[in-house]
Formats: C-alpha cells, sequence, structure tokens
C-alpha cells in the first residue's frame, strides 16, 4: 500500500507519521510519500519520519520528494493537507478583517473566503494530476476549509473525502469525562465543516442511549471550558457546539479578544521554528510534546480510521466525515458538502440518517451552505463581483459597506495568489 502525504513538509506530519507506526496493523503502509517544494522543511521532517517508523520498527519506507507527479504516481491515497502562501497570508487573513470589525480567521468569515480563493484553484491542479495517474485513488482532505475544498474536489468528480478533528476531539473528551471507551462513544454530530454541533451521544453505536442530557448536567462546566462558551447557554440548547460556533455566537466578543493579542499565525509560526529546529535534531526518535500545541489533535488516529475503511483493510465502521448531502439534511440541495457521521467503506462514504433540526440550526446550516456556494464560484471563476456576493452572504458580514471594503482588502493581501485580479 502506498500513501502520499502533500504538504509532507508540514510540522503536522509527525503526528501523522507517529499514527501510520502505531497503527500499521490497521493501515499496513509500505511506502509513504512526503511531498513538499519546500525542501528546507521537507528534509527535517522526512528525517525524523525515518527515525519515527525505525524507532517502532515499522517496516515500510519513507520518500521525500519535491516532484508531485512522482509522489503520487501509483498512490492507494493521497492525503492533502497544504497551506498556500504558508503561515505569512494567514496572519493577514486573521488581522484585516479585523480593521473592518470583523471576525480575524482563517475558515471563517473573510479570511476563510480569502483562503478558499488561493487554496480551491491549487488543490484542483493537484486532484487532475493524481488522476491521471491513478484514476481509483482516494483524496483526503485536511486542507482547509474542508467543506469548500471537498465540494470543489466532488464537484470535478474526484474520489474524495474531507476529514477534520473536531469530532474526534470530542469522541475522546467525552470518553474521557463519561469513563469509557472512546470506541463505545458515537456522536450525532451534524452541520457543516467547523459549523457543527454534537446533538447527541450514544453509547455503543448509532441504536446506542443517548447520555447528552447527562453528560451535560454532570460535566457541563467541562464542556463549557473546553468550547468557550457560556455553560448556561449549552443548558438553554441542549446540545454541544463545536468551538467555532463562538464565531457566531460570540462574534463581538471574540473581536474584541482578537483584537488585544497576538495572532494565532504569529503563536504557529514562532511554534514551526522551533519544531523545525528540534525535527533537525538526530536523536530525536518521536514526536515532541510541543507539538500537541501545535493542533491537530488525534488527526494521525482519524486520518488513519478513515484510509483503512476507503481502501478496504478496516477502520471503524461508522465516522464522522464531509461528503455530498445526497438528501441527508432535506433543506439543502444535494450537492452541498456536510459534516455528518456515515458509514464508510471502499464505496465511499454514506451518511447516516439524521433526525429533524431545531430551525435554530438548520437556519444557520443553511445561510452559510449559500456563502460557501458563492464562495467555491468566486474561486473557481474569480472576479470582484463574486468575491462581494459571497462576502455579502455570510452571516458574519452582512452589509454591502463592510463586503465592499473586505473585498477590496481582500484582494489587495492576496493578488499574487488570485490569477484573475
Amino acid at each position: 500500500m502506498k500513501l502520499t502525504v502533500v504538504g509532507g513538509g508540514s510540522t503536522y506530519t509527525p503526528e501523522l507519521v507517529d499514527g501510520f507506526a502505531r497503527l500499521r496493523d490497521t493501515l499496513p503502509v509500505e511506502e509513504l510519500v512526503l511531498v513538499d517544494p519546500a525542501t528546507e522543511r521537507l528534509e527535517p521532517v522526512g528525517g525524523l519520519a525515518r527515525r519515527i517508523f525505525a524507532r517502532q520498527a515499522h517496516p515500510g519506507r519513507i520518500v521525500t520528494t519535491s516532484d508531485l507527479d512522482a509522489g503520487v504516481d501509483g498512490a492507494d491515497a493521497v492525503l492533502l493537507q497544504l497551506r498556500v502562501g504558508g503561515q505569512a497570508a494567514r496572519e493577514q487573513d486573521e488581522t484585516w478583517p479585523l480593521e473592518c470589525g470583523c471576525i480575524g480567521q482563517e475558515t471563517t468569515g473573510a479570511g476563510g473566503l480569502a483562503k478558499a480563493l488561493r487554496t480551491v484553484p491549487v488543490v484542483l491542479d493537484i486532484a487532475e494530476r493524481v488522476r491521471r495517474t491513478n484514476p481509483r485513488a482516494w483524496i483526503i482532505d485536511f486542507t482547509n476549509p474542508v467543506g469548500i475544498v471537498t465540494r470543489a474536489l466532488l464537484q470535478a468528480g474526484h474520489r474524495a473525502v474531507g476529514l477534520c478533528n473536531v469530532a474526534i476531539g470530542f469522541q475522546r473528551k467525552f470518553a474521557a469525562l463519561l469513563g469509557t471507551d472512546p470506541k463505545d462513544v458515537h456522536l450525532d454530530h451534524v452541520g457543516l465543516n467547523h459549523l457543527t454541533w454534537e446533538t447527541g451521544v450514544r453509547l455503543g453505536g448509532p441504536e446506542g442511549a443517548d447520555v447528552l442530557p447527562e453528560l451535560l448536567a454532570g460535566h457541563g462546566d467541562a464542556v463549557a471550558d473546553d468550547v468557550r462558551l457560556p455553560r448556561p447557554l449549552l443548558d438553554r440548547l441542549g446540545v454541544v457546539p463545536s468551538y467555532y460556533l463562538r464565531y457566531y455566537y460570540a462574534h463581538d466578543e471574540v473581536v474584541r479578544e482578537l483584537r488585544t493579542k497576538p495572532s494565532r499565525a504569529a503563536e504557529v509560526a514562532a511554534m514551526e521554528r522551533e519544531l523545525l529546529a528540534m525535527y533537525r535534531d538526530p536523536e530525536l526518535a518521536e514526536k515532541p510534546a510541543l507539538l500537541a500545541k501545535r493542533g491537530g489533535a488525534y488527526y494521525s488516529e482519524a486520518a488513519v480510521d478513515l484510509a483503512a475503511a476507503l481502501l478496504g483493510g478496516g477502520g471503524s465502521p461508522y465516522q464522522v466525515v464531509n461528503t455530498l448531502n445526497k438528501g441527508t439534511l432535506p433543506f439543502l440541495p444535494d450537492e452541498a458538502v456536510i459534516e455528518v457521521q456515515a458509514a464508510v467503506g471502499p464505496a465511499g462514504p454514506v451518511p447516516l440518517p439524521v433526525a429533524g433540526l431545531d430551525p435554530l440550526f438548520s437556519g444557520l446550516i443553511a445561510n452559510v451552505t449559500a456563502y460557501e456556494e458563492l464562495a467555491l464560484e468566486a474561486a473557481l471563476r474569480g472576479g470582484r463581483d463574486r468575491v462581494f456576493r459571497a462576502l455579502l452572504a455570510h452571516p458574519l458580514i452582512g452589509q454591502y459597506a463592510y463586503a465592499d471594503t473586505l473585498t477590496d482588502r481582500l484582494v489587495a493581501h492576496n493578488r499574487e495568489h488570485l490569477a484573475w485580479a
């Protein structure tokens, strides 16, 4: 089995490699190819990756290359974890929207649109090159904004599934609070990427007893602290919103907070420099503790589980993925990409039925889905007016004066990445 990671020079990669090493019985990787044009990052990451495999006696071979076509040739699955423009572009995404009093974040609001515009054309080019060498390969997208990128891939006819670590993070945290094995925790997880709610927590599988009311009653403070929302709000909603709902439910508070502290991009850039220095140490043969602060918790377990299920070697029967709606949420078009529990196998994911949603949640999902459709149109076809329409549709913007100003700033800060600008 050959797996290729595009963006293999990411400081995330040792987390992924550690998962491949530990979970080799679930996903027996024979060749792991790390592809990245940034050789100054790729080499130290690749060196540590080989030492992790050697330390854990993994028999697989690790190859590093900057040649994308050679790297994806013959791959059974290709994992995408790239960041067009690097942390410098992320820094801009997180700052210039704040000048208009809007959220500055890499996946939400105007910053998220900027990332989509930079990313979608690059990902589609990669996917076409994968299709030329192995049209049966699965593409697993971890690149944000996952929902929009996955929709672009599926719309173009690629065998693609989007992946996020929010659900597996909740699963592990809830299992710890409940004192049970994470494998016994099944989430009623519904929404869009970075716009999801846990509407049920079931023990034993999709038909198990829902213990969400007991979880909130006994551990509501811990859950509220984790998602950074007030406990009374969770009690009133009766569900657990993802951390990203804070950008909607406490927008102005978050804007004030973001204006008074360094950007997350600056924090991550400093962390990456330190991590890369660690990776160059020939004595280091395991992922360092600092990597846990980089983000992407449980990314490796989720990626291994999904790849194993898609490639027919095992994996959990039910997994939270980003895939086509196809009637699962009847208030959305079939071609929308949603994030829900699905039965996953070699034929791809099949969403599980979702109970009727409170309009409080379905309304916001529908609104953001409309924005994502317009965002993808702007990413594929370009043009200032299409960018403006997407921003005007976003529920965190929605005023023409803001949308006009944000459009100008988005284009100015991203001109080098926009072929039409």
